[in-house]
């Protein structure tokens, strides 16, 4: 579907508030900590992208010994359902993996290859499934966590990339595809993919996140904008973020106010930017003490009204928010 663009100025309130942000080192050196999730028992629960570790910080944020997976797991996301099992992707060895938290065991399910080699990001449907990317698969897959069985449909869209995605209440995805200027949705019932122009040819969006009024927000890695996609009416409409042109925006996540959260990545301290939709505002600013490397993913928790994220300075950190 053709975009029809529209750009906001760059808006800002008087005073802007900010986030109370506290960080903690992971005594795993070097291993890249990310993917933060938070299970019913507070417990933070993340990978080791570089380490092919899992591990969590308990309730009182006290490190407890890794659960380590061995060698080529690759697993760069994570997540955990409502039965606090943990879910994982194997990036680098084409599965999908659940981890017992008691036993430490795993049982791998394999994604096809080379559709779906390199299983990325991941998202719960609301339902059974479990959504997934594959960017270099250039494909979007979807696991039963009742079955194992994996379904994967691949994007017509070539280099397409798909990266971020989220689920709307109707268990249907929403893909930012990292390589093209397009965000594309799946049915989940007749696996039909569409997509939908951001406008731009040079907009290449990274990360995803859905209102209430079921608008699609995304952050545009490339260009330094915050975009929102009306996927009604195919309609676009863009901000400058603060930090310009270089910004870099990865990690975003959206509020239980609708308001926006991102991470200016390009710029040294990174910087978490709240933006609300209703002022169309900038309205909060926040650096990382630890500089942040690249926040390269962020979930929000409803219950303590948290962002939670990772660092590639092997810091997890955690963004009380105003």
């Amino acid at each position: 579907m053709a975009a029809l663009l529209a750009c906001g100025a760059v808006s800002h309130t008087a005073a802007l508030q900010s986030a109370d942000i506290s960080e903690w080192p992971v005594a795993w050196e070097n291993t890249r900590p990310r993917d933060p999730y938070v299970d019913s028992l507070g417990r933070v629960w993340f990978v080791g992208q570089t380490g092919d570790y899992v591990a969590f910080l308990g309730a009182a944020h006290r490190r407890v010994p890794a659960l380590r997976m061995g060698t080529g797991h690759g697993t760069p996301h994570l997540i955990v359902d409502a039965a606090d099992r943990v879910w994982y992707a194997g990036n680098r060895s084409a599965h999908i993996g659940l981890l017992d938290p008691e036993s430490g065991g795993i049982t791998r399910y394999p994604t096809p290859a080379p559709a779906a080699r390199d299983p990325h990001t991941m998202v719960f449907d609301g339902q059974d499934g479990i959504w997934f990317t594959a960017p270099g698969g250039n494909s979007v897959g979807r696991i039963s966590m009742r079955t194992g069985e994996v379904t994967v449909v691949s994007i017509s869209v070539p280099g397409s990339r798909p990266y971020g995605i989220t689920a709307d209440a109707a268990g249907r995805p929403w893909i930012n595809l990292f390589g093209t200027n397009k965000i594309a949705t799946v049915n989940p019932t007749t696996m039909q993919v569409e997509t939908f122009d951001l406008g731009r040819p040079q907009t290449r969006s990274r990360r995803i996140g859905l209102a209430s009024d079921r608008a699609v927000w995304y952050v545009d890695y490339s260009g330094g904008f915050l975009g929102r996609l009306d996927p009604g009416t195919g309609r676009v409409k863009e901000w400058r973020v603060p930090g310009g042109a270089g910004a870099q925006p990865y990690a975003m996540a959206v509020d239980d106010r609708d308001r926006i959260w991102f991470v200016e990545s390009g710029r040294r301290p990174n910087r978490l930017v709240g933006f609300d939709p209703r002022a169309e505002e900038f309205f909060a600013m926040a650096e990382l003490g630890s500089g942040g490397g690249t926040v390269r993913h962020m979930v929000f928790h409803a219950p303590t009204r948290e962002l939670w994220f990772g660092t590639d300075t092997n810091q997890l950190g955690r963004a009380r928010l105003p």
